[in-house]
C-alpha cells in the first residue's frame, strides 16, 4: 500500500504540485478502485472536510493528464478513476449491478495489442471490456 510519501513522490516525478487535494484523490482512488466522481467527492471530503467539488474534478483531470490516474468509462456508465495505470490491463464489468473487476491483458487466441488493421497508427494500448454476470447477480434469482 502506497504512502502519503509515496504518492508526494509521484506527483512531484509528475511535475505537479503536492496539495493535500491531490494527495487525498490519489489516496482514495487508490483505496476504492473503479469508483466513480461522485463516490470520490464523498471520499475525499470525509478525509478533508470542506474541497469543492469543482476541486476534486480539477485534480482527477490533472492526475489523468499526468498518467498518475486511469479514467475508464464502460458503456452507459459514468466515468470511474482508477490507479492501475501503464499495464495495459482490460475490465469486467456486471450488465446487473455495475459492478467493475481488472482482468490482465488478453491472452491465447484474441490478440491485445494485435489490430486486424493498424491503419497507419502506431498501436501502444488496447483497450476491452468484457460484458456478463458477477458471481452474486448470477446466483441469484431475477425478482
Amino acid at each position: 500500500m502506497p504512502t502519503s510519501s509515496d504518492f508526494e513522490q509521484m506527483l512531484r516525478e509528475s511535475a505537479l504540485r503536492v496539495t493535500s487535494p491531490r494527495l487525498a484523490v490519489l489516496s482514495v482512488v487508490h483505496e476504492h478502485p473503479h469508483a466513480d466522481t461522485e463516490s470520490i467527492i464523498d471520499l475525499v471530503r470525509g478525509e478533508l472536510g470542506t474541497v469543492s467539488a469543482q476541486a476534486v474534478y480539477d485534480v482527477l483531470k490533472a492526475l489523468t493528464g499526468a498518467g498518475l490516474v486511469r479514467r475508464i468509462q464502460p458503456q452507459g456508465s459514468v466515468a470511474r478513476y482508477e490507479t492501475r495505470v501503464g499495464d495495459n490491463h482490460h475490465h469486467v464489468v456486471c450488465r446487473s449491478c455495475g459492478a467493475i473487476a481488472d482482468v490482465d491483458c488478453a491472452v491465447g487466441h484474441a490478440p491485445c495489442l494485435t489490430a486486424s488493421a493498424d491503419h497507419g497508427f502506431s498501436i501502444d494500448e488496447a483497450e476491452v471490456v468484457y460484458w456478463g454476470q458477477c458471481a452474486e447477480c448470477f446466483s441469484s434469482p431475477s425478482p
